[in-house]
């Protein structure tokens, strides 16, 4: 069992594994650490993925341009975005109901739509994944290379929105604006920032990076469409923003923690280790729940988080 996990093969592909497992979660956590900056705690995750999920696979399978399916996810994320937003920032609602509320509508709109598109087929239709892309010379790196370097091509985005994310909110006057929105938006107000219109297209746009990491997991991960694709990786989201103190860097860390413990488990089952399937798949769930709960009392949470904001009563 020991020269298994220190096989080199072994190795490379629980590398290549955590890359693939963490991107659905990074695109996902990056969208919510986005609204949550500006003050809005956006619960329809997980319903905005698997809207994405299901408008991803049944595009693509439709039109045969899988980067369609990607763009179509991302517009559907868009649109349950701008609901949000409509619910919570223009009409002051609960950001806990509204949410919650956009989630189970969500559910039940894509496993509807879905149904209206293919029936209830014994076999569940497929289309043509995503290939892995191996990066020139990187690729080549023993042991290290194959993992990390020959992944999906969304993986690769990911990444690289990891730092745009962090410029984008520390380095420049947008970035500036979002945090004083979700820290005070009041003086926000003052200062001339339109509370209302930031949150807004934060939500947008962070619903489109949450509908894409939805459609990583239909599109790249696998080749179809389930109603339990997501596996609650919408919450998961959420911890590693709490987990990441709300810095991107951070978050994307806590979800290759995350993808590392998800690998594990399914090269745990590989190599024949004796427990419980359902232990297996608890194991990336039940770490991250702890590691939540050692981070979650230092949490530095955005003051404005979870606060209506009405122009008319700022002088209230």
């Amino acid at each position: 069992m020991i020269a298994e996990f220190l096989d080199l093969a072994f190795i490379s592909g629980l590398m290549g594994a955590t890359m693939r497992m963490a991107t659905p979660i990074i695109f996902a956590a990056l969208g919510e650490i986005l609204t949550e900056r500006a003050g809005v705690l956006n619960l329809g995750i997980e319903g905005i993925m698997l809207m994405g999920a299901m408008t991803g696979f049944v595009f693509t399978y439709s039109s045969g341009s899988i980067w369609f399916g990607v763009f179509a996810a991302a517009c559907v994320g868009m649109l349950l975005g701008f609901l949000m937003a409509l619910l919570s920032v223009n009409l002051g609602l609960s950001q806990h109901v509204s949410g919650l509320g956009i989630t189970l509508f969500a559910t039940g709109l894509a496993m509807f739509i879905y149904r209206l598109h293919f029936g209830s087929p014994t076999v569940p239709p497929i289309i043509q994944p995503f290939k892995q892309v191996a990066l020139p010379v990187l690729s080549k790196i023993p042991v290290i290379g194959p993992g990390l370097f020959t992944q999906y091509t969304l993986t690769y985005i990911a990444w690289l929105l990891v730092p745009a994310l962090s410029i984008l909110l520390y380095k420049t006057t947008i970035g500036l604006k979002i945090r004083t929105v979700g820290e005070n938006p009041v003086v926000a107000d003052t200062v001339g920032v339109n509370v209302a219109l930031t949150r807004t297209l934060c939500l947008v746009a962070g619903g489109a990076l949450m509908g894409i990491g939805g459609a990583f997991l239909t599109l790249a991960h696998q080749n179809m469409f389930l109603i339990d694709v997501i596996g609650g990786r919408g919450w998961v989201a959420i911890a590693m923003v709490i987990f990441g103190n709300w810095n991107p860097l951070k978050a994307t860390i806590g979800a290759l923690i995350f993808g590392f413990l998800d690998g594990l488990q399914l090269r745990l089952q590989s190599i024949g280790v004796v427990l419980s399937f359902h232990l297996f798949l608890m194991i990336p769930y039940l770490l991250t729940i702890i590691a939540l709960i050692g981070v979650s009392r230092r949490a530095a949470v955005p003051a404005g988080l979870l606060k209506p904001y009405r122009r008319e009563e700022k002088g209230g």
